[in-house]
């Protein structure tokens, strides 16, 4: 049985469908991440589950317990929110100390679980100093801790990284997924940042208008889109849409043709369909090569350190391509000729 059991869950708002009849389930330990544009449903999943809102219908389940009627308090749920919610009055110790005391720990035993608490994010001697004089990272582990030490049954992160600066939302990232893992506590995470959820998740959930569109493993998710949406959503990826014919053509909608790379098109109608390619994926020659390519120009350029990404003029579209700053090869240029290519196993055949 599903550790965490979502069923059916639905709500509006002013006659406003936020969310629409979602399901899934994950196991214990599991670390899923909801993700999609704004609007799109997974804050308030979250608020559903942890109880500030109730659903017009659907059931929650949590270790094979429905906590549908249970208020906030009564769910053994933590929570941390994007603004970290500290008491600015308390210092670091009272603020990870409040739950404790609200479910009648003794003195004793409250020292002893803030301690292990601040030792578990690494702020030993932290405890008597105020929020004001701690940085935003010391700030998020404060609040992990006080959502932590009362062992809660469910970890609720609601964009919990996102004040962050980048280099320190990506160090943050990495401690909170160790801390996770240490505890082995089931864990729902909201984010619209697709490369923050890749990097945490075991699942994600991506969402759009109030459903689950695909949810799956990061690399999955990755590699085989359900959709264009979800293609676009996680990373960048060129779309070519069009029609394909029996002999492994392409026919894109302004009249252009290609030939696809080797595979057995025959399952495939006359219907329109998306080719969607990854600009890592996409190999590129500076002379004709023997198996199929389309040829382009190179139209911009962005270097990036260790990588360069063109922007490729081929066929009417603008083709984005990605490459290593390799030291045996040479940075394209601005109007140079090149034939590109990718793998068959490198392309996903879309709907749209």
């Amino acid at each position: 049985m599903a550790y965490l059991a979502i069923k059916n869950l639905s709500k509006s708002f002013q006659n406003n469908l936020v969310l629409d009849h979602i399901n899934f389930e994950i196991e214990k330990g599991t670390f899923l991440s909801l993700l999609g544009p704004s609007g799109c449903g997974k804050t308030t999943t979250l608020r559903l589950i942890a109880g500030f809102e109730h659903q017009d219908e659907g059931t929650i389940h949590i270790g094979g317990n429905t906590i549908d009627t249970l208020p906030p308090y009564k769910r053994n749920i933590g929570l941390v929110f994007q603004s970290y919610a500290l008491f600015p009055h308390m210092t670091v110790g009272q603020n990870i100390a409040y739950g404790l005391e609200q479910r009648n720990f003794t003195k004793g035993d409250i020292k002893k679980e803030v301690s292990k608490a601040l030792e578990m994010v690494q702020l030993t001697g932290f405890e008597n100093r105020k929020p004001r004089q701690l940085s935003g990272g010391q700030q998020q582990r404060v609040a992990l801790a006080r959502a932590l030490v009362i062992k809660p049954s469910l970890l609720l992160l609601d964009e919990s990284l996102s004040a962050l600066d980048k280099k320190l939302r990506v160090d943050m990232q990495i401690e909170l997924r160790q801390i996770q893992k240490e505890v082995g506590i089931t864990t729902l995470f909201v984010t619209h940042d697709q490369e923050e959820a890749m990097t945490l998740s075991d699942q994600i959930a991506v969402m759009k208008n109030g459903k689950i569109v695909q949810m799956d493993t990061p690399q999955n998710i990755y590699k085989n889109p359900v959709n264009s949406f979800v293609a676009s959503f996680i990373g960048q990826s060129n779309f070519l849409k069009g029609r394909i014919k029996e002999n492994s053509q392409f026919v894109l909608q302004n009249g252009s043709t290609f030939s696809l790379p080797q595979q057995d098109y025959s399952l495939y109608n006359q219907e329109e369909y998306i080719i969607s390619v990854r600009p890592e994926k996409i190999r590129v020659d500076q002379t004709r090569p023997s198996y199929p390519h389309i040829q382009g120009k190179v139209k911009f350029v962005t270097y990036i350190g260790n990588l360069s990404m063109y922007l490729i003029e081929a066929l009417g579209h603008d083709i984005r391509i990605q490459q290593q700053n390799d030291s045996y090869r040479d940075q394209l240029k601005v109007n140079d000729e090149i034939y590109f290519s990718w793998n068959a196993s490198d392309q996903s055949i879309l709907t749209e």
